[in-house]
């Protein structure tokens, strides 16, 4: 069982992601709506994952979920990051992996695509 972040905006989706990671036998132990709440919860938890949306209100220093995944990475280079957006377009993926995410998956999220990504972050 992981100990998970869950970062997006809108709380239905970090409700749903709850339920599906639950499902997966994981334990989410902390939300985030921006960039800097997930900064400041990664720092405080040390989770095994986060789940990351890529677009968020911009906050303080932290403009988008990109940017976010950034900064856990800067702050802990072993970090693993699972994009979760409805931006699918190859730019966007690529960027997230280029600032230190290890995944993406698109949305809808669905607990088969929740599961392969998390079994192929798995060391």
């Amino acid at each position: 069982m992981a100990k998970v972040l869950i970062v997006d905006d809108a709380k239905i989706m970090r409700l749903h992601i709850t339920k599906l990671l639950k499902e997966l036998g994981h334990e989410v132990i902390a939300e985030a709506k921006n960039g800097s709440e997930a900064l400041a919860s990664y720092k405080e938890h040390k989770p095994n994952y986060v789940t990351m949306d890529i677009t968020m209100p911009a906050s303080e220093d932290i403009k988008s979920g990109i940017d976010a995944v950034g900064r856990i990475v800067e702050f802990d280079p072993s970090a693993v990051v699972i994009m979760v957006s409805a931006q699918g377009d190859k730019e966007k993926v690529i960027e997230a992996i280029e600032n230190g995410a290890a995944h993406f998956v698109q949305k809808p999220v669905t607990i088969d695509k929740l599961r392969e990504a998390i079994d192929k972050v798995t060391v």
